[in-house]
């Protein structure tokens, strides 16, 4: 059988960087191909480039046996290729519908497409209503319109990339039943993503990339996710060693009954959360996105304020439920929030500027009103150093940065305020292996040292993986906490589907 989709010689450099290096790759009719590779091994640039968003400086496409020359997406979706990005392309002033809408090349009226959009949400398991506005949503549901609106084309090639990172384990069991559906049909599908489990156990070809070369290709079936990482990144991975806690730390987070009411009409109100971080303690708060942890990071960050009793929101021992995201850190707290871009990061601005943003007064870059340019440099190269933040330098804008390289800067950027707590929306989401690997050993050596650790994640295996207690978040209700050495994956991942975890 001849491939569907067939690349040889494939090159891609842009000024300093290589990003695609001579690749080969055959995608055939009907396979799940997985597309592997560290952050910046290039397969965003390679993906793209199938997608007609880039052209190849140099290489040949083929399409069915015939010579590729794309000139925008537009062909390429003509042909019957899909494609769900990483980072989205959505306007947040127009509906899920009419996103949907004004990327389909049917002429479908809103009526019949907001019918199948339905139908395809509930085919899928991927929960999204068609009249709800893009501003109003989180992350993992803004992805979740990318999915449905690749699926609604029915396309010949799918391209997805990190696609199960807004599901329960259940929801991604049955949409890996949909997607071996597809394949058994004929349609191919090329699948990026960092959960090696998951590649193992939907994929039936692996190609690997590292610094912009195919390093290996293989069966993943056949393989570990260990070895693939391994192959990925080029080296041995260290396993990481959760400790025990401290039998009785001194609690430096304490939640009681926190309600909030959703500034946004379609967001989900808290209903009496109550929760506690000792000193030197790792706790997990599991969920599916939309069900308010977008709410609790914003109350406990200091983004929104309403007025509550003294005892609602305290850290260590001094009521910060009044106080602002400025007074919090400056009591030594750090925040990572979900959204990359616009909220953690500004894409148009330096890696210097970037660390400048939330680090002047706990690192002391700004003195007597005056910013303190050798000790920034300074910050911004330790970050990119201590967490292998893949660029060409400090001056470079952080929209130019991988997702997975952005995530590794911000975090970094917090962890190294050394604060005494920090409280973290998805932590490594689309972080390949390796990387996640240093940034869990990183956050369980900040609880070491004292620190009390608030992880919000989607990603089961990385809360049980660091964490010393797990709660479950769904509809705005916080379960009560388990430990981890005695929960359970479905367990919690019942939860998560608004089960009671029996």
């Amino acid at each position: 059988m001849a491939p569907l989709l067939k690349l040889s010689g494939v090159t891609k450099s842009f000024p300093g960087i290589l990003a695609n290096d001579n690749v080969d790759l055959n995608v055939m009719p009907g396979e799940i191909h997985a597309l592997l590779g560290e952050n910046g091994a290039g397969k965003s640039t390679l993906v793209k480039i199938i997608y007609g968003l880039l052209k190849p400086d140099s290489g040949l496409l083929e399409w069915q046996g015939t010579p590729l020359k794309l000139l925008g997406p537009s062909e390429a979706r003509a042909l019957g290729i899909g494609m769900v990005f990483q980072h989205f392309s959505l306007f947040d002033a127009l509906t899920v519908c009419e996103n949907i809408a004004i990327a389909s090349d049917s002429n479908l009226s809103l009526k019949t497409l907001h019918s199948k959009i339905m139908e395809v949400s509930e085919d899928y398991g991927l929960p999204l209503d068609p009249d709800r506005y893009v501003h109003s949503l989180s992350v993992g549901e803004k992805q979740r319109i990318e999915i449905i609106r690749c699926l609604l084309q029915s396309p010949k090639l799918l391209i997805l990339d990190e696609p199960t990172s807004v599901l329960t384990p259940q929801e991604a069991k049955n949409l890996f039943v949909t997607l071996e559906t597809l394949a058994a049909s004929g349609c191919a599908i090329l699948y990026i993503s960092h959960k090696l489990e998951e590649v193992k156990r939907l994929c039936m070809k692996a190609t690997i990339l590292r610094n912009g070369a195919v390093v290996a290709t293989c069966d993943p079936r056949l393989e570990t996710a260990r070895t693939m990482a391994e192959r990925m990144i080029g080296s041995k991975l260290n396993n990481i060693q959760r400790r025990k806690s401290p039998e009785s730390g001194r609690p430096r987070v304490r939640i009681n009954k926190l309600s909030l009411k959703s500034s946004d009409p379609f967001g989900i109100d808290l209903k009496s959360i109550s929760l506690n971080v000792s000193r030197g303690e790792v706790v997990g708060i599991a969920g599916v996105a939309g069900n308010g942890q977008n709410e609790l990071m914003a109350a406990l960050s200091g983004e929104v304020i309403q007025s509550y009793p003294n005892d609602t929101i305290v850290f260590d021992d001094i009521c910060v439920a009044g106080m602002r995201v400025s007074e919090r850190r400056a009591m030594g707290s750090c925040f990572v929030p979900e959204e990359r871009y616009g909220h953690a990061a500004i894409k148009e601005m330096s890696l210097k500027d970037n660390a400048l943003l939330t680090s002047s007064k706990n690192i002391n870059l700004v003195k007597k009103g005056l910013l303190q340019f050798d000790a920034i440099n300074d910050l911004t190269e330790k970050i990119i150093f201590d967490f292998d933040v893949r660029t060409t330098g400090s001056k470079m804008e952080s929209g130019s940065l991988s997702g997975g390289n952005l995530q590794k800067f911000i975090l970094g950027r917090e962890i190294l305020q050394e604060p005494g707590i920090l409280i973290i929306s998805q932590p490594t989401w689309g972080v390949d292996a390796g990387a996640a690997l240093v940034l869990r050993k990183s956050l369980l050596e900040l609880a070491a040292r004292g620190c009390a650790v608030l992880i919000i994640s989607q990603d089961l295996d990385e809360i049980f993986e660091i964490c010393d207690r797990i709660a479950v978040l769904y509809q705005g209700n916080l379960s009560a906490l388990m430990d981890t050495e005695t929960a359970s994956m479905d367990q919690v991942g019942l939860l998560m589907g608004g089960g009671n975890g029996e």
